[in-house]
């Protein structure tokens, strides 16, 4: 076989093993605990595509790829099964809350380490009421060889971040309540 079609083969086997690799994230974080301040208010979640950040502030996750559409299912459930509000839906409803999520990578001490933060822009309508940032960190293994050595610390880094903003809203209930009386008047 002539040297260019050898490099050609060997290109293309290259290349569909690297893509082969690419880990489709899938998380399903579960609240610890119900609620223990629900607010009687129907919800509308609105989620952004995950901003991934790699080593060295890079866009991207070598081999790591979140889509939006899991990310805004694995929230809903989460919000849906912890019962901070009446429901939670892709529908309108008395309140908005618009998350943005991004995911940072970063190797230290021989040790993957998934960093997630959330931005929830709290709304009535077209009413800003509040804003939260939330920011959690979970150690990961020493190598990135199955999906499940990133989706165990994504999705624990991602639940605990939830837990947390959903504490951070819980405790603004009371504005909650008397923004959607409000409303109502």
């Amino acid at each position: 076989m002539p040297f260019l079609v050898r490099m050609i083969f060997l290109l293309l086997a290259l290349l569909v093993g690297v893509s082969s690799c690419v880990h489709n994230i899938h998380v399903v974080p579960v609240p610890d605990r119900p609620s223990s301040a629900g607010i009687p208010r129907s919800l509308h979640l609105i989620t952004s595509a995950p901003l991934l950040e790699g080593a060295d502030h890079r866009p991207g996750i070598t081999l790591l790829k979140w889509p939006q559409s899991d990310l805004h299912q694995a929230i809903l459930g989460y919000l849906q099964q912890r019962g901070t509000f009446v429901s939670v839906s892709d529908e309108p409803g008395d309140l908005t809350l618009r998350v943005a999520t991004h995911l940072s990578l970063t190797s230290r001490r021989g040790l993957y380490h998934y960093r997630i933060v959330l931005r929830g822009e709290m709304s009535a309508g077209e009413r800003p009421i509040n804003s939260y940032r939330v920011e959690q960190t979970v150690a990961g293994s020493s190598v990135r060889w199955v999906t499940s050595s990133d989706r165990v610390p994504i999705e624990t880094a991602l639940r605990l971040a939830l837990e947390e903003l959903t504490e951070e809203i819980e405790k603004d209930r009371p504005l909650y309540r008397q923004t959607a009386d409000e409303a109502e008047q």
